[in-house]
């Protein structure tokens, strides 16, 4: 299993609650991942497509906030860090944590000298988080353990290395050197946190309340992937036995058939003297009465069910990662399911991703605005924010146009036959025409779709009015 044990379990008080600290092996992970874990070789390769197929249908939230001054700072933000943001939820998928640290650092006003000190998108490896503090009521971190190791040369060119150790709450940040001292830094030294709380944020894939930090999207197929390896190995191993099949001869006399297709007269003497035979350019032997030739031939100990089994393996891998079969290039036949139907269910799976998200990266947005209050002495109104995600259509353009044609035409009849009013129809259009607004409001200067509908009537008709005395004009000069 990809799951390591780190630290065991521990009880809270008395009630006998059990929380469960276990955390992924995540260099096991990466190695899935990369496919560069020998006892896997041949099935891993399953592991960068599903991951990289599920982070790429999430793509990245944007952000909206009813403050104008707040948007600009999160669409500033946010846009300058597109990729690590792409970067966190395939980190989360694959290794089932992800740590991001937000930190204002003023060292690159060289590369930077229009915005002066920033804010910072920085991703902690996961294995440098050593443990995290919880407070045993509210079970919100309260202190992040860090440890790294940093390799260096010295003037000599010698190596070293330095183990950073660090610990961060919402009131101060400890930094503490040990093994080689780096030249110009401090043994020890104390930061305070000017923010008022720790701006690390944990994204922990398929979250649980039992658990502590999250699950890896490759630790339920990892019992498969392993079956999946052996069975193709003993295959392989077998097709190599059985692809260079060896002659077996059925003879009564060695001496006459050697001396009939090869000329030796004295076999004995032939074989003291370390004589070899081909078969190169025999295109028959000649066999006396009774004699035979045949080739041996190995089978494999699984025989035709290896190709059985490596087909419920595969599906067993499929259905487990939530995953249409057309990521991994598979060729359906057509009594098979096709995307069509496959991805709906994709959609779903994606879609309950990008929710368990949403909570981190709303959080992570307070954070930014706090920080650039404290920082740049700003006000915001709010600190909440909205996520925008792009729309997951499983349908082509033609469907989606289909539909669209059929919906509009129905209700277009439902409001005509009086059956259904303008603003339920054009509520229940909405949801498949994101550029939709709401029809209507009770604040006049809102913008919805009706103010819009009128605004393009009034435009229409002057432009109408405007075709009419030019027609008008060109009918006069005509007649003069």
């Amino acid at each position: 299993m990809i799951t390591g044990r780190i630290g065991g379990k521990y009880n809270l008080g008395s009630s006998g609650l059990t929380v469960d600290n276990s955390r992924v092996d995540y260099a096991k992970a990466r190695a899935l991942y990369d496919n560069s874990e020998d006892s896997y070789k041949l099935s891993a390769g399953f592991c960068k497509p599903l991951i990289n197929a599920k982070a790429g249908f999430m793509g990245v939230p944007a952000f909206e906030s009813e403050d104008e001054d707040a948007n600009e700072v999160l669409k500033d933000f946010f846009g300058e860090n597109h990729s690590r943001m792409n970067r966190t939820h395939g980190k989360a998928l694959s290794e089932g944590d992800c740590f991001v640290w937000l930190t204002r650092e003023e060292t690159d006003n060289v590369l930077y000298p229009e915005s002066g000190a920033r804010l910072k998108y920085t991703i902690i490896p996961n294995e440098e988080v050593i443990s995290i503090l919880r407070d045993p009521l509210t079970r919100e971190p309260v202190e992040y353990v860090l440890r790294s190791t940093v390799e260096w040369l010295d003037d000599s060119g010698e190596k070293r290395k330095t183990v950073v150790d660090q610990r961060i709450t919402r009131h101060r940040r400890t930094v503490e050197l040990s093994g080689d001292l780096i030249p110009g830094y401090e043994s020890f030294q104390e930061i305070q946190n000017p923010w008022g709380f720790i701006p690390i944020e944990h994204f922990r894939n398929e979250a649980a309340e039992h658990r502590i930090y999250g699950q890896s999207d490759l630790e339920p197929i990892e019992p498969f992937l392993r079956a999946y390896h052996d069975v193709m190995m003993d295959s392989l191993q077998g097709s190599k036995l059985h692809s260079t099949p060896r002659l077996k001869l059925t003879l009564k006399d060695v001496s006459s058939f050697l001396a009939n297709n090869f000329g030796i007269a004295n076999p004995l003497e032939f074989v003291q003297k370390g004589g070899t035979i081909s078969l190169e350019g025999k295109e028959f032997l000649i066999f006396t009465e009774g004699e035979d030739a045949a080739f041996i031939e190995a089978q494999s100990a699984m025989g035709s069910a290896a190709d059985a089994l490596l087909k419920l393996l595969y599906y067993c891998i499929v259905a487990t990662s939530e995953t249409p079969e057309f990521v991994l290039g598979v060729h359906t036949p057509s009594a098979q399911a096709s995307v069509s139907e496959q991805m709906p269910v994709f959609v779903r799976a994606v879609s309950r991703k990008r929710d368990s998200f949403a909570s981190n990266w709303k959080r992570l947005a307070r954070m930014v605005l706090a920080m650039t209050a404290a920082a740049e002495m700003k006000q915001f109104e709010t600190y909440a924010t909205e996520l925008v995600w792009e729309e997951i259509d499983p349908r082509d353009e033609k469907e989606a146009a289909d539909t669209l044609k059929a919906l509009t035409e129905a209700l277009d009849t439902a409001v005509r036959g009086e059956m259904l009013s303008k603003d339920s129809a054009a509520e229940f259009l909405k949801a498949y025409i994101p550029t939709m607004k709401d029809y209507d409001a009770d604040d006049q200067t809102a913008d919805t779709e009706l103010r819009r509908i009128i605004q393009n009537r009034i435009v229409s008709e002057r432009l109408a009015d405007g075709a009419a005395g030019i027609e008008f004009l060109n009918r006069t000069n005509e007649v003069a």
